[in-house]
C-alpha cells in the first residue's frame, strides 16, 4: 500500500529543526506567521524573503495559513467586507511570492448557527449570499496565481453546511478544509458528528486536511496518537474519496518529535 506522505505547518523558527525531515521526501509545508493580525498588518516581505531563502531546493507543496482573527467572511455589515477582503488578498500576495497553492481560511459557521435556524430562518441564506460577496474578489485573484482557498472548520458542528457553501459558490479556487481536532471538539462538546462523518460530508470537495488530536474538550493540537481520535478509521475515511487531499500535520508544540509522530503513524500502516 503506498502511504500518504505527510506535510507540516510551522512557523520560521520551528522550519530549521525539521528541515532534514521535510526535505529527505519533500514534505509538504504551510507557513503559519502569517495568519497574526500584527503580522499581516505589517511590512512581511524580510520574513517572506528569509522563507524563500530558506526553503530554496524544496520541491514540495507550499500553502500558508490565511489571516483569520476578526475576519468573518459572512460579516453582514458591507463596509467591514473589504478589511476582510484586504487581508486575504495580502495573504495571496504573500502566497504567490512563496509559491503557495493554498491558503486556509475560517469557515464562520457555529453552533449557534444550528440551534437557531427556525429563529432566524434567513440566517443560512444570508450568511451564503455576504460569504460569496466577500470572497469573489479575492476567489478570482487566488486562481490567477494558482492558489486554492481552503475553507476550514472552526466552531462548525453541521459538517455539511460549509460544504454546502463551497458547492453553492463552486468556483475552482475554493476547496473545503477538515481541522479533526477541530471536529472532535466539536463531537465532545456540541454532541457533533465525529470526525468521520466530516470526512464523509466533504467528500471530492476536500482539499486539505489538518491533522491534530484532541480530547473533545479544547482545542489541543496534540500529536495525533495523544487523544481521542480513532486515526485508523479517519485515515480509512480519507482513503475511500477519489478527491486526494494535501494533509498537514498541525501541532502546537514539540515540534521536534513530528518525525517520531510519524514513524508512529508508518508503524500502524496509515501514513509516512
Amino acid at each position: 500500500m503506498d502511504l500518504p506522505y505527510l506535510g507540516t505547518a510551522l512557523t520560521f523558527d520551528t522550519l530549521e529543526g525539521l528541515r532534514n525531515w521535510i526535505f529527505d521526501v519533500d514534505r509538504a509545508v504551510e507557513i503559519q506567521d502569517f495568519a497574526l493580525p500584527e503580522v499581516i498588518a505589517g511590512d512581511v516581505w524580510p520574513l517572506v524573503e528569509r522563507y524563500r531563502k530558506a526553503l530554496d531546493g524544496h520541491k514540495g507543496k507550499r500553502g500558508i495559513h490565511g489571516p483569520f482573527f476578526g475576519l468573518d467572511i459572512s460579516n453582514p455589515d458591507r463596509d467591514i467586507r473589504p478589511i476582510v477582503q484586504k487581508r486575504f488578498l495580502k495573504g495571496l500576495e504573500i502566497a504567490e511570492r512563496l509559491g503557495a497553492t493554498h491558503m486556509v481560511v475560517h469557515s464562520p459557521f457555529t453552533y449557534w448557527h444550528v440551534l437557531n435556524a427556525a429563529n432566524y430562518p434567513k440566517i443560512r441564506s444570508d450568511m451564503f449570499a455576504a460569504s460569496a460577496e466577500c470572497l469573489a474578489p479575492v476567489l478570482d485573484r487566488a486562481k490567477e496565481i494558482g492558489c486554492v482557498l481552503m475553507l476550514e472548520n472552526i466552531d462548525d458542528t453541521d459538517p455539511a453546511t460549509r460544504v454546502d457553501l463551497v458547492a453553492e459558490i463552486d468556483h475552482p479556487a475554493l476547496k473545503v478544509s477538515i481541522d479533526t481536532g477541530h471536529a472532535e471538539l466539536a463531537y465532545g462538546r456540541y454532541n457533533a458528528p465525529p470526525v468521520v462523518d466530516f470526512i464523509a460530508a466533504a467528500g471530492n470537495l476536500l482539499g486539505h486536511v489538518h491533522l491534530q488530536d484532541a480530547d473533545g474538550y479544547a482545542d489541543r493540537h496534540w500529536h495525533p496518537g495523544e487523544g481521542n481520535i480513532p486515526w485508523a478509521p479517519v485515515f480509512a475515511a480519507l482513503g475511500r474519496l477519489d478527491a486526494k487531499p494535501r494533509l498537514i500535520l498541525e501541532v502546537r508544540d514539540r515540534h521536534h518529535l513530528l518525525p517520531q509522530t510519524v514513524k508512529r503513524l508508518e508503524a500502524l500502516g496509515l501514513a509516512r
